[in-house]
């Protein structure tokens, strides 16, 4: 009797650590989701440091936690043991294929896509360069990687997505689309990082909440799609609809007359001039590069 008692408690105890696990409390972005985001800004960024190679180079191209680096500043550049530097690159979507409409011309004219890669810390400051260890890897470091002095960023609160309302209304303040998400993701949920055309310009701050949402049937995805699929109520409609099974009403509905779908919510974690960073803290289901977002 006594060890199924035992065994019970067991049982009990690990449905605990489960639950939780699925139900996390955390009252803040964790550091990667901070520090690992990236930005697109049309700010300038000093290019003028940068990591040379690494050690063992003669075999390796990419540099992880723990691995040493070799920077192109040195003591005569004002360079010591225990300077920290952010280690960032420029990157471009390399497929070269766009998800929704005006997404690239949009994305360009927000500026450079900055892509978070680690930080390094100096262990030996020579004349010229410095021998630098990669402290924390956000993906990987590689000859050319550009280098700017380390700063703490703002870490900002969560919120609680229990009072999630997947009917709000419309907020009324600015609203964005969501151009593309870190390492180029197109489709998105809880957790994922993604990248808006909002930014400090028009007046977002690191914290603030973006509700993401969707207008029924916009039809600006460039992937194939059957047109009208959400209204099939033109007089080309059959009694069956145009897709078979769909069925059709006598009305004519688009996505400017009918309720929008609220997906799910995210917190601010980075702003350039014209973008923001932001983090998915909830989601329904799954929402798409194309989709929209408007600050809560």
């Amino acid at each position: 009797m006594r060890g199924k008692i035992v065994l019970a408690s067991l049982i009990l105890s690990l449905s605990g650590v489960a639950a939780s696990a699925q139900n996390p409390s955390a009252s803040a972005p964790i550091y990667k989701d901070v520090y690992c985001s990236g930005t697109i800004t049309n700010e300038s960024v000093p290019q003028d440091s940068y990591v040379i190679t690494g050690e063992g180079s003669n075999y390796k191209i990419t540099f992880w936690d723990g691995d040493y680096v070799y920077l192109n500043k040195g003591a005569s550049q004002g360079v010591k043991v225990g300077d920290e530097f952010s280690v960032i690159r420029p990157v471009v979507d390399p497929t070269e294929v766009e998800w929704s409409k005006w997404q690239f011309a949009i994305i360009r004219k927000l500026g450079t896509w900055w892509e978070d890669e680690g930080r390094v810390r100096v262990v030996v400051a020579q004349p010229d360069t410095s021998v630098a260890q990669v402290e924390h890897s956000c993906s990987y470091v590689q000859r050319g990687d550009i280098l700017l002095p380390f700063k703490e960023r703002p870490t900002p609160p969560l919120k609680s997505e229990a009072n999630f309302d997947r009917f709000a209304p419309f907020s009324g303040k600015a609203t964005a689309m969501v151009m593309i998400g870190k390492n180029f993701q197109v489709e998105l949920g809880t957790n994922d990082v993604f990248f808006v055309n909002l930014g400090s310009q028009q007046g977002v701050r690191v914290g603030d909440y973006f509700r993401i949402f969707r207008y029924t049937g916009t039809e600006h995805e460039v992937a194939y799609e059957t047109k009208r699929a959400a209204f099939d109520n033109d007089k080309e409609a059959t009694v069956y609809g145009r897709v078979y099974g769909f069925g059709s009403v006598p009305e004519k509905w688009k996505w400017d007359n009918t309720p929008r779908e609220v997906i799910g919510e995210g917190i601010v974690l980075r702003t350039g001039t014209n973008s923001a960073t932001v983090l998915t803290t909830f989601s329904l289901r799954e929402f798409f590069v194309g989709d929209y977002v408007e600050i809560e």
